[in-house]
């Protein structure tokens, strides 16, 4: 597949689901130091198109954290529709990166501020003996976890509340740390266990320091109300310790008026 000169027109948004696992990643923004999945679906974008568009993303992945539900945006002049963009960035990307599906979107469309909600799960294999099928998708925790315990635990993150005690270095320290946790459901599949956040958004970390904690309330080294009251002292990065990168996954982005729904339809019971 080749590329042509882009010709002159009105520019349109396209956005775009993507899957991804993160293992050889540096993250999902472009770094100058590691590869990451905007500086490959930009890399993508340029070899479909012929031009240089830069890509925004609704929500930010460290590396080695994974994707199935990531929602990214780029203006461009080619006039093509969704199936081209599909198959045409399938064919530039590597194969642990794809587009599930494409969208054309108004010039406006802010793909990170008009998001309204984010889901996140984590996933930890609970088993004495390690899977080396998952050490790659989940934390392998060998000692039994009292998932009532964390689900009891796991009440007081619900609601608006200032989180400040789960989260990492900001990039802007003024930033607020309030957020509104719609649901935190945690919940055992045999040997795995799942933790799913879905929030408005979330701060760096937040997800995987709030499950390292939630673990640690599972061993028994903490309690339920340690929990609650390491939420309300809003001591900065005071949570956690934070769990590995490699069992988190964002599952899905939510949005007013965008949906992906014919192609998020699978493996609906799977981490990622």
């Amino acid at each position: 597949m080749t590329s042509q000169q882009p010709v002159e027109g009105n520019r349109t948004r396209i956005a775009l689901l993507l899957e991804y696992d993160g293992s050889r990643y540096g993250g999902s923004q472009i770094q100058k130091n590691a590869p990451t999945i905007q500086g490959n679906l930009e890399g993508a974008i340029k070899r479909l198109t012929g031009e240089t568009a830069r890509a925004a993303f609704a929500g930010r992945t460290d590396a080695g954290v994974h994707a199935r539900g990531q929602v990214a945006s780029f203006l461009t002049r080619r006039p093509f529709d969704a199936t081209v963009f599909v198959d045409g960035l399938n064919y530039w990307l590597p194969d642990d990166i794809a587009v599930r599906g494409a969208r054309e979107v108004a010039l406006d469309f802010d793909v990170r501020r008009r998001a309204r909600r984010r889901l996140y799960r984590y996933l930890v294999y609970n088993g004495r003996a390690p899977s080396p099928l998952l050490r790659r998708r989940a934390w392998h925790v060998k000692q039994p976890l009292d998932v009532p315990a964390m689900q009891h635990a796991v009440a007081c993150l619900v609601g608006r509340h200032d989180f400040a005690a789960f989260a990492g270095s900001l990039e802007r320290p003024e930033t607020t740390t309030v957020r509104t946790m719609h649901r935190f459901d945690v919940r055992r599949l045999g040997r795995l266990v799942s933790f799913e956040a879905e929030a408005d958004a979330f701060l760096p970390h937040q997800v995987r320091r709030t499950t390292g904690a939630l673990v640690e309330v599972g061993l028994g080294r903490q309690t339920p109300q340690s929990l609650e009251a390491l939420l309300r002292a809003g001591k900065p990065a005071t949570g956690g310790p934070a769990a590995p990168p490699q069992g988190l996954c964002l599952v899905r982005v939510t949005y007013p008026d965008l949906d992906f729904d014919e192609e998020t339809d699978t493996y609906e019971d799977l981490h990622c």
